[in-house]
């Protein structure tokens, strides 16, 4: 999670609106919607991870153990919250203005202290992780610009590509790079069904993003883009160390693991103090869960990718190139326990709902009651017909 100098009350505030908002509206409709298999699967993988500390004992819950109901509650409220296509759109755009803040915030700090850093992250965050969240937004930013209709929106959706590229480049994050280029990947996808000037306009946001972020890049941090190369044949700046550390602490506890949080106590006996934690989530997720929450979280996916596939034409390209960026971001970053990971499969797991359900999702009936009568019903009778005489035949003639 990003947060900005000033704003770190905001997202507990806007949390907790939220969920008032998502409690307040269930109640008043009485009805829930029904359940998708991935929050099924989310439900379980917290109960199993419960169990685990249980099994492996300890003084007190880790604080990482309580970001997991609130995860759950997270994936709650926008399937709530989002039942129709225009919501789920709504969802979007806020995200991606949200990165538009943080983009911003990259920009003035590099301008202000071009000399003094060597890489740039809005409010002193970790630039290995806004570089992600800037890259989900990017697929997100092209989407919005093809289906919306007014033209201030779509423009300003678009402009975020350039944009987000610049202040990707600002971070330095090689991971950010390569999840930038699998996130562009949505561009060339979309193309063959947009018209002559979207066409156009996808061109020159191309050609626009690569010249910004070639004529605003510190020399320094090309040189280490370029030699992403080194770095993924010499081991990932120390990543590969701790993934076999992490390897062989889960031949030790194959099924349950050591709990929440206890990455970094299992792979101490291996590398001895001041150890990081894993910068994979599905290792962290292995050694810390066992087998057995690896494969929940692994369903958990799962029925995210599938609900995701089945979508139609521009849908389903937008949301499996927005989930193979989310993928670049969790193999070399721990971000099994990261809102923005969440907000995506939530997301996108309510695109594919309403996809499915061609707009709308219903939700669950409440139970049938009795009507309730009061007094004596009023029968109504139908007013008498006016009765018709009959016609007498008309006999044979009189001679």
């Amino acid at each position: 999670m990003l947060v900005l100098p000033g704003m770190s009350v905001m997202p507990k505030v806007t949390g907790a609106l939220a969920l008032g908002l998502a409690v307040m509206t269930a109640v008043l409709s009485g009805r829930f919607r029904r359940v998708h298999p991935f929050q099924l699967m989310a439900l379980l993988f917290v109960l199993w991870a419960g169990v685990v500390l249980l099994i492996v004992g300890g003084a007190k819950l880790p604080n990482k153990y309580w970001t997991w109901p609130q995860l759950l509650l997270v994936a709650w409220m926008i399937w709530e919250l989002a039942p129709s296509a225009n919501r789920v759109r709504g969802l979007l755009t806020a995200y991606v203005f949200g990165a538009y803040v943080a983009v911003l915030n990259t920009l003035l700090l590099y301008r202000r202290e071009a000399g003094a850093l060597r890489r740039f992250a809005a409010g002193g965050a970790d630039p290995n992780d806004l570089a992600m969240v800037l890259a989900l937004g990017i697929p997100m930013a092209w989407y919005l610009g093809t289906v919306y209709h007014r033209p201030l929106l779509r423009w300003a959706c678009r402009a975020y590509l350039p944009a987000a590229v610049v202040a990707v480049g600002l971070t330095g994050s090689r991971g950010g790079l390569l999840a930038t280029t699998v996130a562009l990947l949505i561009v060339p996808l979309s193309m063959t069904r947009l018209s002559p000037g979207r066409l156009a306009a996808a061109i020159s946001m191309l050609a626009l993003a690569g010249i910004l972020a070639v004529a605003y890049t510190p020399d320094r941090l090309v040189q280490r883009f370029a030699s992403t190369g080194t770095e993924l044949e010499g081991g990932l700046g120390g990543r590969g160390r701790l993934w076999r550390a992490g390897l062989e602490a889960f031949t030790q506890r194959p099924l349950v693991g050591y709990g929440t949080g206890g990455f970094r106590v299992a792979i101490t006996p291996m590398l001895g103090e001041n150890v990081q934690v894993a910068h994979n989530s599905f290792i962290s997720v292995m050694v810390e869960q066992g087998a057995i929450g690896l494969l929940i979280y692994l369903a958990m996916l799962a029925a995210v990718l599938l609900s995701a596939y089945r979508l139609r034409h521009l849908e389903r390209r937008f949301a499996l190139v927005l989930l193979a960026t989310l993928l670049m971001a969790m193999l070399p970053l721990t971000w099994e326990d990261r809102r923005a990971a969440w907000v995506v499969l939530s997301t996108v797991t309510g695109l594919a709902a309403v996809g499915a359900s061609g707009g709308l999702v219903p939700r669950q009936p409440s139970p049938a009651r009795a009507p309730t009568l009061r007094g004596r019903p009023k029968v109504t009778r139908p007013a008498d017909r006016p009765t018709v005489p009959a016609q007498r035949r008309a006999g044979p003639a009189s001679a």
